[in-house]
């Protein structure tokens, strides 16, 4: 991370022997916001092992079993802090570069996870920040900066708009009866 920069996560191992975490998948968890926590809500109100009430959810998804990795994202969100407030990321690519430095120290750290099948899961805005981070984490593997067997990401019910999708009128129109593309036309 950067200097200043602090990122709290919380790492669960999947419900199967130890042995066998590192054949599993680890799943890293973003939440939307942006600035919710992943750590809290979507840890203990959605798909962590323990429920708000810290009982046991037979529905988490270390049941899957997946390993699991929340964090709280952006810096600022959750547990994750800065030392002054100039230091908040400001757009989704700061934000992509915060997380790319994260994983690259975690999977410094966690050796015996550097070929686990990871995957990024995303929710609501966490979508948007992941369209960027997913491609600046697979240069980075590709780069090699960062150890890790990078599979994926999944964005659920994610709060992203494709801009090239979206229709745009044309600032001028210089041509107001323009003809239709060959392909459009009625052929004979």
């Amino acid at each position: 991370m950067r200097p200043g920069a602090h990122s709290f996560w919380w790492l669960y191992g999947a419900n199967a022997s130890v042995s066998a975490r590192p054949s599993l998948p680890l799943v890293l968890w973003l939440q939307g916001g942006p600035g919710a926590s992943s750590t809290g809500y979507g840890n203990f109100a959605e798909l962590g092992p323990l429920d708000w009430y810290l009982k046991p959810r037979a529905t988490a998804w270390t049941n899957a079993p997946a390993n699991l990795l929340f964090v709280d994202n952006p810096v600022g969100a959750g547990y994750s802090y800065v030392d002054t407030l100039d230091l908040l990321p400001k757009t989704n690519g700061a934000i992509a570069k915060d997380l790319v430095a994260l994983m690259a120290a975690f999977f410094a750290k966690y050796t015996e996870l550097q070929s686990t099948p990871f995957y990024v899961f995303t929710e609501s805005y966490g979508g948007k920040m992941a369209a960027t981070f997913a491609p600046a984490l697979y240069a980075a593997v590709q780069a090699g900066t960062v150890k890790a067997n990078f599979k994926g990401y999944v964005m659920g019910d994610s709060w992203y708009v494709l801009r090239a999708l979206q229709p745009r009128p044309p600032k001028t129109n210089p041509n107001p009866n323009p003809t239709p593309p060959k392909s459009l036309t009625k052929q004979d």
